[in-house]
């Protein structure tokens, strides 16, 4: 065997060495230990810093809060490397930055660097501002476990002290990070001031919280040596309990103490509630064996996470083993503990189906390949399949990705296009044993020599046009690389495998099949004679010939027509189908907590009629455990007595007919007609089937000033409102809150003796209330605070806080001496972003319009028709912000944003697979028409993709997209084999027409099965609603474009050929 190429010398080393049954039982092995090793998450890691800068700054304006510190600050921040957005809201108060830098920075690196720029300039915070807090979140911090406890029997306090008690018991779990307790009321020591009561003692509220703080005081005073032993001295002592409160001399009249009780009731309870959790059933609630009756049951959640690059699986599995264990102690009997999340859980189910899926596919392509070339040649490829892919995981494992939905998809995607160069050589070694006189050895090492050189360049091809795909970049980028890098690596290793291990087994398994020592070959089916008589009039008839390259033109423009007429659809991701909805509720400012708990109680009746629902939490004045699309959004900052968060757990997906989408759809009128009745907006927060965003459609409104930037994004929340299909329309644009502002009358106070500050400190400790210290009780979990305040009833109307008195030079004076009362409404925050004011206006879309796209070309137009001064019209941009705030200007973000970003690079993919295979053929074939024939099918896989999604009803999403350009791969790598054999037919002297049909009629195998292999491998994903696109464009298009290839590229070759033929002939002449 003299003359072997690269692919032969390869073949013959590995065909009868000792090691390759040794690789391969290595190669398995290491991928058995990432399959354990590797953490399982349901989404992949991605990697986006994101850091919350909190800058107080009581008592001012929101414009204030914007000018003094919060546009100092995110200057300095724009400073740094790596940031790409700066978000900042200024309130009453408080200016909060939000700091997201580039899609794969590190995260330490980041916080550090902010927190150094942010620290090292405080001397640029005003006088009366307060110390800057950096708070950094990421995709880490969101619990994976949530778990319930509700009873009939238990308050909000006895959950509250079983909830810590579990909490503390479960933080010692391995690996868990974080956690946090939601709703519950803890245990207080109250002291409720009687205000006529300190007006007979002459005492003021100051006075008492001045005694409480200087009474409940111990320290080690330090030591002294005595009698030969050291002593220790401790002076002072502490509250320890409400008779130590209440004995507690706070003044002196008359010669008598006066104590604590004299003026005020001090009570050994629980805290004023400012929040409320609730738990309710659904109708199919008997799902997760859930037992009980209609009512809203109190409720603590307590919320847990894990630490970064920790299995979700192993750590929810040991949280809710010693949740089992504790049933009994910790948690009494008549308590329930239900788990409300588990993503866990989520993840394995997820995980295991795909591997399932995967599995599934290995065994159907190997099946194929047996029914097609015996099950010899269907063993050699049962053998190729596990050990590419275990190697595969193994890489996976190593760079640091997770297994999750997204690296399972990579190798189930794989797949279909791995198996190719199996296939490729078994048949080519099939063909040797079958039709030459060679030895069994030799003809194998022959059939892998032939086929080797061009089936590298094809494996090279399909990477080429994968590979670049991994370059998108924005938050989709992570989201997606596993793609492009897994089946990059699953194709050099099919290679590798195809080279060596397949030959060695090829040989054992099939070399019965060998005809040595004739060179008679079998008798052609009746497909092969016919495709030589069909090919024969293609090529000699010209009219024929030209019938059918015109009529495949007219089916791409039929097929690229449907997207015009939105037979197609463009999304960025299709409707995920999730176990959980959540409903986000905002009441109108200045609704009390009690009106906001009638209302979720009516909403919570409503979900009771819902069939699919098994259980739901209401978070009535707080925020809800988060999730990712809550990281982003920012729902974790939710509170106050005008918001409320229903979480909503729905049956598994087996158990319902219905999608998550569908049910988010079928509910949303009937809650809003609800909230709708209270002045309330809701939002149907579904989980996102990619990474979050903000809302599906946000327009960002900017203009020269707060004003009209108000008035033309009230213009364009209208619009949003009146289009059919968005829902959810809101704008960040608080209501009218009405506020009481006691103005102290300056020169009055002063000839009191009476500071501004005493007015301020005594009408916070009346209304909000003040922490005086603690009581300490070392047996609670929770610490006891002391809390000094006013009763409700002299608290709650203006005449009573103007009695209060506060301590002057002269004697105590009440408030209203020194006050006036002044109504009016609280200003409305102010939010910039990247340096810029805007007002955001959001929405969502369902039912006439599911795609966001469509949606903003609908309402482009309107928006355009707003009337501006001077005749101007507003300028709406796609991508970027406007240049100038001078002039009024929109910017559409949201999922547009994303979808904008990842069709924009995967366009740039797609161009550079082009330009890359276009290099790579020109270099194997030294000519650069050949490359232009190979190249030109891949627009025919459209004619299956866009009519295939039309048929199912499916968008054209980015996975579609993916299919679209690994197709192009996938076509070419067809071409090249087609094309390299009909040259090699060539040079043995086979005339142009024969060469070609000869090519096509023997390479007709390994093609058809190689589009079979690829529709049997996606068939499993095809009805997954995120992956659905993916596996149309790799069916339909692989089904067509094989269809037409297989007589396009003969007759494009034999017509470039005979041009250059006949164009020579002429040269000569």
């Amino acid at each position: 065997m003299n003359n072997l190429g690269f692919a032969g010398r390869i073949a013959r080393a590995f065909i009868d060495s000792k090691l390759t049954p040794l690789i391969v039982a290595a190669s398995l092995l290491i991928g058995l230990y990432s399959v354990i090793a590797t953490p399982r998450e349901e989404e992949p890691q991605i990697v986006v810093p994101m850091v919350d800068i909190y800058l107080p700054m009581p008592g001012s304006s929101p414009k204030e809060v914007e000018e003094r510190v919060v546009t100092t600050f995110e200057k300095k921040i724009w400073e740094i490397n790596g940031v790409e957005y700066i978000y900042s809201a200024s309130r009453q108060g408080m200016g909060i930055i939000t700091v997201r830098f580039l899609v794969g920075e590190d995260m330490e690196d980041s916080l550090v660097k902010l927190y150094n720029k942010v620290m090292s300039n405080r001397n640029l915070l005003p006088p009366g501002s307060g110390e800057p807090l950096v708070v950094s979140k990421s995709i880490d911090d969101v619990p994976i476990v949530s778990l319930t406890l509700w009873s009939d029997r238990y308050d909000y306090h006895a959950l509250r002290r079983v909830a810590r008690e579990l909490c503390d018991d479960l933080q010692k779990v391995e690996n868990v990070a974080h956690s946090e307790i939601k709703g519950g009321l803890s245990r207080e020591l109250k002291v409720r001031l009687d205000p006529a009561r300190l007006s007979s003692y002459g005492l003021t509220p100051l006075s008492v919280t001045g005694a409480l703080e200087r009474a409940n005081v111990s320290q080690r005073a330090g030591s002294f040596a005595s009698g030969n032993r050291e002593y220790s001295l401790d002076a002072g002592g502490f509250i320890a309990d409400p008779s130590d409160a209440g004995r507690l001399v706070v003044s002196v009249k008359e010669g008598r103490p006066v104590y604590l009780s004299d003026v005020a009731t001090v009570t050994d309870g629980v805290q004023e509630p400012k929040d409320y959790v609730f738990f309710g059933l659904g109708p199919a609630a008997a799902h997760k064996n859930l037992r009980g009756g209609v009512a809203d049951y109190p409720a603590v959640t307590i919320a847990i996470a894990k630490r970064k690059g920790a299995n979700a699986t192993w750590v929810a599995e040991d949280l809710l083993k010693r949740v089992e264990f504790q049933k009994g102690k910790i948690i009494p009997s008549e308590m329930q503990v239900t788990v409300t999340r588990n993503y866990g859980e989520t993840a394995k189910d997820k995980n295991d189906e795909l591997l399932f899926h995967m599995f599934l596919a290995a065994i159907s392509v190997t099946i194929l390949i047996a029914v097609f070339m015996g099950w010899r040649a269907g063993a050699v490829a049962a053998i190729a399949i596990p050990v590419t892919l275990a190697l595969t995981m193994f890489i996976f494992n190593r760079i640091g990705y997770t297994l999750n939905r997204i690296t399972l998809f990579a190798l189930i995607f794989s797949i279909g296009i791995l198996v190719d160069d199996a296939i490729v050589v078994v048949e080519n070694i099939h063909r040797y044993f079958t039709t030459t006189k060679f030895k069994p050895l030799e003809a194998a090492v022959r059939a892998v020599d032939e086929i080797g050189n061009p089936t590298m360049l094809a494996t090279l091809a399909v990477i080429a046009s994968i590979l670049p795909m991994g370059f998108v970049g924005g938050l989709m980028g992570p989201y997606m690389r596993p793609i492009p890098v897994g089946a990059s690596m699953a194709m050099v290793f099919s290679l590798l495998i195809a080279l060596t291990v397949t030959p060695y087994f090829a040989y054992r398994f099939m070399k019965g099949e060998s005809h040595y020592g004739t060179e008679a070959a079998p008798e052609e089916s009746w497909m092969t004679s016919f495709y030589r008589r069909i090919m024969g009039r293609l090529l000699h008839d010209k009219k024929v010939r030209y019938g059918f390259l015109s009529m495949v033109v007219v089916l791409l423009l039929v097929s690229c027509s449907l997207i015009y007429f939105k037979a197609v659809t463009v999304k960025m991701l299709p409707f995920d189908n999730k176990s959980e909805l959540q409903l986000i509720v905002d009441a109108p400012e200045g609704t009390t907590l009690e009106d906001n708990v009638r209302m979720v109680a009516e909403l919570g009746d409503a979900l009771r009629k819902v069939p699919e629902v098994t259980d739901f939490q209401s978070y009535v004045g707080t925020s809800s455990p988060f999730n990712f699309n809550g990281l982003v959004r920012h729902y974790y900052l939710r509170k106050g007595p005008s918001v409320a968060e229903i979480q909503v757990n729905l049956e598994s997906k087996e158990e319902r007919s219905q999608q998550s989408h569908d049910i988010a759809k079928r509910i949303r009128p009937k809650l809003k007609a609800i909230t709708d009745r209270y002045g309330a907006r809701l939002k149907v927060a579904e989980i996102p089937p990619g990474p979050p965003v903000l809302s599906t459609l946000v327009a960002e409104v900017y203009g020269p000033d707060q004003n009209s930037r108000v008035e033309i994004a009230r213009k364009i929340r209208d619009i949003f409102k009146n289009t059919a299909g968005v829902v959810d329309v809101d704008w960040y644009q608080e209501d009218d809150h009405p506020t009481l502002r006691f103005e102290v009358d300056r020169e009055k106070a002063a000839l009191s003796g009476v500071d501004t500050a005493q007015v301020v400190q005594t009408l916070k400790l009346a209304v909000g209330g003040t922490d005086v210290g603690l009581m300490h009780v070392p047996q609670e979990k929770e610490p006891v605070l002391i809390n000094l305040r006013l009763p409700t009833g002299s608290r709650s109307d203006v005449s009573s806080l103007s009695s209060i008195y506060v301590a002057g030079s002269k004697g105590d004076v009440p408030l209203s001496e020194l006050v006036r009362v002044v109504r009016g409404v609280e200003e409305k925050s102010l939010y910039r972003k990247n340096m810029k004011s805007v007002v955001y206006v959001i929405g969502d879309v369902a039912g006439v319009i599911e795609a966001p796209v469509y949606a903003i070309l609908k309402m482009q137009k309107d928006i355009d028709n707003i009337p501006l001064p001077g005749g101007y019209h507003i300028e709406q941009r796609a991508a970027t912000q406007p240049w100038s705030e001078e002039r009024p200007g929109i910017k559409w973000d949201g999922e547009w944003h994303i979808t904008y970003e990842v069709f924009r690079d995967l366009g740039a993919a797609f161009a550079a697979v082009m330009v890359l295979i276009y290099v790579l053929v020109v270099a194997w074939f030294r000519d650069f028409t050949t490359p232009l024939v190979i190249m030109a099918p891949i627009p025919l896989t459209l004619i299956g993709i866009l009519p295939g999604h039309a048929l199912m009803g499916a968008f054209f999403t980015a996975t579609s997209m993916i299919g679209f350009i690994a197709l192009a791969g996938i076509i070419v790598r067809n071409s090249i084999i087609l094309i390299d054999f009909a040259e090699l037919r060539r040079r043995e002297g086979m005339p142009l027409d024969e060469a070609i049909i000869d090519a096509g009629a023997v390479r007709f195998r390994p093609m058809l099965l190689t589009a079979a292999a690829v529709v049997v491998g996606s068939f499993v994903i095809l009805f997954d609603p995120i992956f659905q696109g993916l596996a149309l464009a790799m069916m339909c298009g692989e089904i067509a474009s094989t269809t037409l290839s297989r007589i396009t590229i003969p007759i494009l070759y034999f017509m470039v050929q005979s041009w250059k033929e006949k164009h020579k002939k002429q040269v000569e002449v």
